[in-house]
Parts: structure tokens; sequence; C-alpha cells
């Protein structure tokens, strides 16, 4: 069901909303003031990790792809370190200092402005289409494209298209070509279709996307590869290998957060005149956390704690084990829903999900009671058709230049 008033629904008065807004600043304003030596040692510590990994997996496969013996052994350990590297620097590093997390550091090294990160999609529209676009407008239908990637359709309200039979095979596809797919998420293929799109944009963002795109093939299918000699075939393997464990992981993750059962949708109505409490309590409504371990949390940017991260994206993601906790509180005070589960729960109601909306509304109940609401397209607004953005979702900047 999409929502088209927060107020309304969760049955909270005005002055209720403004007084959670209130109570989640003061949360933010806690954390800021003890941001200090501690959090700046883990994203240092996080950097160090992560590097040592990927260049012990390279070492690891340069050895085996010359040794005569115990070759095998080599490129499966090699293999596992390059893959958990690959997903340590996209999940907990990159994603998260390109949110600005760091920035208060004024770390050059460490900082928004700076990161490019391992994979094919620029940083400069990564920044857009994720902490602009997805961060601001969460799960607004119209509004946020990340509600199924343009490719799947994720809410009841999205109009049906006979080509939506193919959800099935067309999910398989993003979660193995995850990067590939977010590389051209911010082209947005839909006004390009529609002739939206400005041309000389398009060309400057294409260009962007095929010398990142180019030099990630280099790098993982031609350089490395070429370093192993006579064992090339070993390495190009255990890069696709690599490549492929943290397209599946990432989308994993990604999907937990927005789609399982509890996380929202809600109509651009909702955004006429919305205060910042009510975007507070938007996220809170469209996100989903997901239950696990220190490492398990880690290894996912501690995305499991999407609800905390959708409320304070550019407040360090070490921090959002504590800040769980006041929020769960808050939720409880406020008798809002805190949505959370184990990961397989999570993930397979995103699955079913997908599965259930492939078919028209006609052949399928819906989860729970709903009052009928017009069909919505799935294509965005431009920039210039949105609300003035919100500093703490992270920075972003569009390039003049043609690059």
């Amino acid at each position: 069901m999409a929502i088209s008033d927060v107020k309304e629904y969760t049955h909270l008065s005005e002055e209720d909303v403004e007084q959670l807004g209130r109570e989640l600043d003061a949360i933010r304003a806690d954390v800021e003031e003890s941001r200090g030596a501690a959090d700046a040692a883990y994203i240092n510590r996080m950097i160090t990790v992560q590097r040592s990994l990927a260049a012990a997996g390279r070492v690891t496969l340069l050895v085996g792809a010359h040794a005569r013996r115990g070759s095998r052994p080599a490129w499966v350990a090699g293999t596992a370190m390059l893959g958990l590297a690959k997903i340590l620097e996209n999940m907990e590093i990159g994603h998260n200092v390109m949110h600005g997390q760091w920035d208060w550091m004024n770390d050059p090294e460490i900082h928004s402005s700076n990161w490019e990160w391992d994979t094919a999609q620029p940083a400069e529209q990564w920044k857009h289409s994720h902490n602009y676009v997805h961060h601001q407008f969460t799960n607004v239908l119209g509004h946020d494209n990340d509600i199924g990637y343009g490719v799947l359709r994720m809410a009841r309200e999205q109009r049906w298209h006979p080509l939506n039979l193919g959800q099935p095979v067309y999910n398989a596809l993003l979660a193995g070509l995850f990067q590939w797919g977010v590389a051209l998420h911010d082209l947005d293929l839909d006004a390009i279709r529609k002739g939206r799109k400005d041309p000389q944009e398009m060309k400057r963002q294409l260009r962007q996307i095929v010398r990142k795109g180019r030099n990630q093939i280099l790098k993982d299918y031609v350089v490395y590869p070429a370093l192993s000699g006579r064992g090339w075939k070993g390495t190009l393997k255990a890069n696709a290998t690599a490549n492929l464990s943290r397209n599946l992981w990432s989308y994993m993750i990604i999907f937990c957060g927005h789609f399982p059962d509890g996380a929202m949708h809600f109509t651009e109505e909702e955004l006429e005149d919305e205060t910042r409490a009510e975007w507070y309590l938007r996220q809170m409504l469209g996100s989903a956390n997901f239950e696990g371990g220190p490492v398990l949390h880690i290894a996912s940017g501690n995305l499991g704690y999407q609800i905390e991260h959708h409320l304070f994206p550019d407040l360090p993601s070490n921090r959002y084990a504590e800040i769980s906790v006041r929020v769960r509180a808050l939720c409880e005070k406020y008798d809002l829903p805190y949505t959370t589960g184990p990961l397989a729960r999570q993930y397979g109601q995103a699955l079913r999900t997908i599965l259930k909306l492939s078919l028209p509304n006609s052949m399928t109940a819906p989860d729970t009671p709903e009052p009928p609401s017009p069909p919505v397209e799935r294509g965005r607004r431009a920039d210039a058709e949105r609300p003035t953005r919100r500093t703490e979702t992270g920075a972003w900047s569009r390039s003049r230049t043609a690059s």
C-alpha cells in the first residue's frame, strides 16, 4: 500500500511527529559531538584490512599460477580473499565514504569528494542517483528509481506490463550483473526512452561510464591475468568469481533493506510541504533491517541497520548499532513499526514480492488489506522538478567538464 500521508497512517498528531523529529535530531547531535579517534581508527583499520586482503589475494593467485603443485588450494584461497576485499571496499568503505560519513576527519584520502570505488559506476553518478535521488525520495513512487531499478515491478501501484512476466529472469540477471546495472542507473533509461534526457548530459555520462567500465575490465580481465603468465586463465576466472560474489552479495543486502514486508511505499503527495520530521518518519517506514553478528554487519556495510542508515546516512556506519537501540526505543514510544528479521527471511520476502508482482494485480492478492489506488508510471522526475536537497543524505555535484 502506498501512503500519501504518514501522519494519518501512523495516527500521530503533527505535534507528535515534530517531537519525534526533535528526538532524532538529538541522537544526531550526540553522535556528531562524540565522533573522534575511535571512529577514525575504525575506518582506517577497515581500509588497511581491505587492502591487505586484496594484496594477499593477488599474490596468492600469482604464486598459485606459477606453482607446479598446490595450485587449486591457492586459487580457492586467493579468490576468497579477493572476493571479500571487493565486498568490503564496495559496502563498508566506498558506499559509506561517498555518503560523507568520514568527511569530518578532513582526510583528503577518505573524503566523499575524492573517493572513486572499485566498481563500474562512476562515483559522481552514484552520489547523484543514490545520495540525492534515492535517499531523499526513499520509496516515493515516481521519484525513487531504486524501486525495481527501472527493471522490476516492486509495488502493486506500479502499472503492470506483459514484459513483467520475465521478472524472475530479469532479477537473476540483475543480481549477477549488479555492478553493471548500477553503472547505468543514473542515466535514467526511462527518460532517454521518452526523449526527456538532455543529449549532451547523456553523452557526458556515457563517456564517464565507458571509461570507468573499460578500466575495470582492463584491470581484472587483462592486466592481472597477463601478470600470471601461463596461469592467466585461473586468474581471469578468480577475478570473475570475486566480482560475481560482490555483485550477488551487494544485490541481496540492498534488496533486504528496501523490499521485505513492512518496507512501505509512498505517493508523491507525501512530499508536499514535507518537514524534516516527516522526512525522518518516511525513512523509518520505508526501510527494513536484518539481524546478525558483527562480522555480518561489517560485510554488509552495516546496512543491516538500514533504518538507521536512512535516518542518518552521513553518520559513521560503526555507530549504527548503538543508534539502533535508541531508534527502536522511539518506535516503541510512538507505536511505530521497526521492521527487522533474519537475513534469509528478509530476502525471501523480497523475492516473493518480485515473483508475485510479475503477474497482474487481478491474479494475486495483496499481502495486507488496502484501498484501491490508481496505477503509477515508473518514470522519475527531473532534478528541476524535485524539492530542495537535504544535505545530510551526502554531497554530490555534476561535473561541468567533458569527462
